[in-house]
């Protein structure tokens, strides 16, 4: 079978790559990986009705071939590998017009590459607004190249890119000729490591000699055997790599200036970048623009819960209400069991997340449109990086305040992968939504509701301690991280700072559902399995438990006359107590038992697993509380009765509640997030990692706090 023509979509970060991929290949897009890594490849085919089919891969921003970052050195292992599966049949370079100076770099960089190339200047209506005139025609012929100025986000002369797509296509095959040479002078050096690469590989094309020598010790198409003799030409050649990058990117810009100043006008356009440089003297202050971000990100917060929590209502209704209407007329067998408390409950486990989600990439996505997200992550690079992470971790950190899922999802913005993947190993900790019923159930065994100062309540104290024993541990465990995990890229921010502009509705939803619905497919088919597998748990029981069960109810039932609403929690609360889940339980309470937990306590453990607002129910189930009265303070009371009928003593002490509330703040007890970090990773490697160090935390911290409070 023929593939398909490939058509490589490249440019630097912020210049409206993605949102042209987007408008070329609408909604026919499908992500991948890219071979041998876990950095993620979009690729669709270009929905134009007058051209043949074209598959365009989106590569990763990257500013030149020398990278600083593992997403950035995907283009170049592919560009210095033409067998290479994604080596493009041509290319389409896309560059911020109002930005040429430095997007032009790795344009000359690809050029010399003598793959067939057209350039589109992009953010054409900008450039308009700001009084931007370019010489199109001039520029053209002085680089050589056919040239498209367009507007990706208001689809401003879209139409004219079949033309030159058409033409890319009638190249196949064909390798252009660039009469004039490199795009720079060559060094003595690189002209005879070009001749020796030539030799050893069979390499023809100069530049692509130039960036294996280069690049050849981490390039995967070079052999070991051959990695060698290039090491020998380096050195008997005296091809230094820094220098010889130095001395090639200097060479590029002394020719690249002249011609843009020549074919751009933009005093205009002076004018409003000095308005934009005095704003960001107030966003971007050492002092002020901290606070102004956090405010923001408060904000941000805060409409996650407002706007998303009506849509969670709605669908646990619709859920609750279909999972009633299935269990009133299907019949009455294990089949419905499963079907409605194990599918449908896991389907609305994954669904109830999207509205935060959604809300969440809805605003981060607006601000990366208007050019603020750029200016933060710029303000907190230095103090995030001595924590193992970067600028761009504290949009998760922040977010994990509401969800971990989507603020795991976010760290993809984040190019350098020990920090990316710190980033995402410590959002956990930081105490999400899911986390609130927990402390409201227990924080009134630790401490009485009192006033101190007219306005500090006790217990408000000690939910804002829990939040912030989350945030230092995030920042702790960051740390540790950095000191543990290997890697061979320097941390380091090469970041532009895009001007102001308006956002882009139709790209912000565009990128909100991307995100929704990598989460519903990629996370969904994990979380269905445990639902359907914790369901089971809980309600197949081992030979003879049910039959014991049954006779204790008897017996309590003749000595006490329960009621009936009585006698069916009486039935709920054993048949959980007997069932595989209930033995699990009983199983692992002496692991438990130095943390002041007992085996109902356990089983709340396992179930929560599931989400870890789900400990509330679980004890309103075991204690016998009616589904009608599931409220933490009726629970709580119930919990407070409770009593060790070997030693008479009372289960929940302050000691055992501040032990549970610790194990909280710590445990991985959400296996969404767990889903979407296998997600995000595309291993579960570290997402057992993340569940074993959150759990050592967990437990060796309920253990002390027992200890130290008995």
């Amino acid at each position: 079978m023929q593939s398909l023509f490939k058509i490589a979509l490249v440019g630097n970060p912020n210049s409206g790559k993605s949102t042209l991929f987007n408008r070329l290949t609408g909604l026919k897009q499908k992500v991948a990986n890219f071979p041998g890594v876990t950095v993620e490849k979009k690729s669709g085919k270009i929905i134009f009705s007058q051209l043949p089919d074209i598959e365009l891969i989106d590569f990763p921003g990257t500013y030149s071939l020398y990278p600083t970052s593992r997403d950035e050195k995907i283009l170049v292992q592919v560009l210095c590998d033409p067998t290479n599966e994604n080596f493009p049949d041509a290319i389409i370079y896309i560059a911020d017009i109002t930005q040429l100076e430095r997007h032009l770099l790795l344009f000359s960089q690809i050029k010399d590459l003598d793959l067939p190339i057209f350039l589109v200047l992009n953010m054409l209506d900008i450039a308009e607004e700001k009084g931007i005139k370019v010489d199109i025609k001039a520029l053209s012929e002085r680089l050589e190249v056919k040239i498209i100025a367009l507007s990706a986000k208001n689809e401003k002369n879209i139409d004219s890119l079949v033309e030159p797509i058409q033409s890319l296509v009638e190249q196949k095959n064909k390798i252009t000729s660039n009469n004039s040479g490199l795009f720079y002078a060559l060094s003595e050096p690189a002209q005879k490591i070009i001749l020796g690469i030539g030799e050893n590989l069979g390499e023809q094309n100069p530049f692509r000699a130039v960036l294996i020598a280069h690049h050849f010790a981490w390039l995967n198409s070079i052999t070991p055997y051959k990695k060698i003799e290039i090491s020998d030409l380096c050195d008997n050649y005296e091809f230094v790599d820094l220098k010889e990058q130095v001395h090639e990117i200097m060479q590029r810009f002394d020719r690249l200036l002249p011609i843009v100043k020549s074919a751009v006008q933009h005093e205009e356009f002076d004018n409003l970048h000095r308005k934009s440089e005095n704003i960001d003297k107030i966003l971007t202050n050492k002092y002020v623009g901290p606070v102004i971000f956090m405010l923001i990100l408060m904000l941000i917060f805060q409409s996650v819960f407002a706007f998303a929590k009506f849509p969670m209502e709605m669908i646990e209704t619709i859920f609750g209400w279909v999972q009633s209407e299935l269990h009133n007329n299907l019949p009455k067998n294990w089949i419905t069991d499963l079907f409605c408390d194990g599918i449908i409950a896991g389907i609305s486990g994954i669904i109830v997340f999207v509205p935060q989600i959604a809300v969440l990439f809805f605003l981060i996505s607006m601000l990366e449109d208007v050019g603020y997200m750029a200016r933060a992550v710029f303000m907190f690079d230095g103090i995030m990086q001595k924590f193992g992470m970067n600028g761009r971790s504290i949009v998760s950190l922040v977010a994990g305040g509401a969800c971990a899922i989507p603020a795991i999802m976010a760290a993809r913005t984040i190019s350098n992968p020990k920090e990316r993947l710190i980033t995402t190993l410590v959002t956990p900790l930081i105490s999400c939504s899911a986390r609130i019923p927990v402390y409201a159930l227990l924080v009134s065994f630790v401490v009485p509701e009192k006033q101190y100062f007219l306005f500090f309540n006790a217990q408000g104290l000690v939910f804002m301690g829990l939040y912030l024993l989350g945030v230092f541990s995030a920042l702790a465990a960051g740390w540790v991280f950095k000191k543990i995990l290997k890697s061979d890229e320097k941390s380091s921010l090469m970041i532009e700072l895009p001007p102001y502009r308006m956002p882009s509705l139709k790209n912000i939803l565009q990128n909100m559902l991307q995100k929704v619905e990598s989460f519903v497919v990629g996370a969904g088919k994990v979380i269905i399995v445990i639902s359907v597998l914790l369901w089971a748990l809980s309600n197949f029981s081992l030979p003879n438990a049910a039959k014991i069960a049954e006779e204790k109810i008897v017996q309590i039932n003749d000595n006490q006359q329960l009621t009936e609403k009585e006698k069916d929690n009486l039935i709920a609360s054993y048949r959980l107590e007997y069932s595989v889940c209930g033995q699990i339980g009983k199983l692992i309470e002496p692991v438990l038992r130095p943390l002041g937990f007992d085996w109902k306590i356990g089983i709340a453990l396992l179930t929560s697993f599931a989400a870890r607002e789900v400990f509330v129910g679980t004890m309103a189930t075991i204690y016998s509380v009616g589904s009608d009265t599931e409220n933490p303070i009726f629970i709580s009371q119930q919990m407070e009765k409770e009593v060790d009928l070997t030693t008479g003593k009372k289960i929940y002490t302050p000691a055992t509640a501040m032990s549970l509330l610790i194990f909280y703040v710590f445990a991985m007890q959400c296996m969404s997030t767990l889903a979407v970090v296998k997600r995000e990773t595309k291993t579960w490697k570290w997402a057992i990692i993340q569940f074993f160090f959150m759990g050592f935390l967990a437990y060796f911290g309920a253990w002390a706090t027992y200890a130290l409070m008995s």
